[in-house]
């Protein structure tokens, strides 16, 4: 695609996949993370880019599994005053096809100029912007640790898919704590499928640091759960991250997705948590 530039090309290791038997998600963010750094020196905009305040925004479109090969495309898609938005289109490199559609977000350290700046038209779907709890009273603790130097990227700071990591992990606590437990999703050969998630970045945590994420539920459908995740320091109170989780139980066999059972839907509306 003419103006596209082509910022990785990887494969998805056997280990890299889940109990949903598909990539992780927080790998996804691994090689986003190399995209964005290699987009940022095709363009040279690696000294105006600010390590703090960054957001991404990602539609999964198709599976990729174990094995599979992939590649990613990048380019400057929006520019604002204090602020540039790249799009990445994870593809499939057998077939061509788009796998994930990626908006991120970063804050700049001045005005950019557009001028020598080519800005791509977006050929995604438009990311919908979805309604934020209007208070964390309710939210369940999910995932506590502390800061290690492996959670760190090549800038120092903490990486993006640290910070998915740690919500993959409080997705899962999540899950055991509506009934969805290990046993009950390998029993029932059922999974939790993302298929949208927003991942807002607006501090990063030093070495270290001990970590909390609390979660909640603010949507319950027929077959689909959205989470919401924050990250804080559990002293403090104060948030580093969050992260709008937006899936679908997973009948692990047809590939398709399963109403949830009366149960996990009751156990599920009990930590429903008001939105805007």
């Amino acid at each position: 695609m003419e103006g596209w530039a082509e910022t990785c090309r990887s494969i998805v290791a056997p280990w890299e996949c889940d109990t949903t038997e598909h990539f992780t998600i927080a790998y996804y963010f691994d090689r986003l993370a190399d995209a964005s750094s290699s987009l940022a020196d095709i363009l040279e905009l690696r000294d105006w880019v600010r390590p703090k305040g960054r957001r991404f925004d990602v539609r999964f479109t198709r599976e990729l599994r174990a094995g599979a090969s992939f590649h990613i495309l990048s380019g400057p898609i929006a520019l604002g005053e204090s602020w540039l938005r790249l799009g990445h289109q994870v593809i499939d490199s057998a077939n061509g096809e788009v796998t994930a559609w990626v908006e991120e977000t970063l804050g700049t350290r001045a005005p950019l100029s557009p001028e020598g700046l080519r800005l791509l038209d977006w050929p995604g779907p438009a990311m919908e912007q979805r309604p934020e709890p209007i208070t964390v009273k309710g939210f369940i603790p999910t995932a506590r640790d502390r800061v290690k130097p492996t959670d760190l990227g090549a800038d120092g700071n903490f990486a993006p898919a640290a910070f998915v990591h740690r919500f993959t992990t409080a997705c899962i606590q999540a899950l055991a704590a509506i009934g969805a437990t290990s046993s009950y999703l390998e029993s029932a050969r059922k999974g939790y499928s993302t298929f949208e998630l927003a991942l807002n970045v607006t501090a990063s945590p030093g070495l270290g640091t001990p970590l909390l994420v609390e979660t909640g539920v603010v949507h319950l459908g027929n077959s689909s759960i959205r989470f919401l995740h924050r990250m804080c320091d559990p002293a403090s109170g104060s948030e580093f991250a969050r992260l709008s989780q937006f899936g679908v139980q997973l009948d692990l066999d047809a590939r398709r997705p399963a109403a949830l059972p009366e149960a996990l839907r009751s156990a599920a509306a009990r930590l429903l948590v008001p939105v805007e």
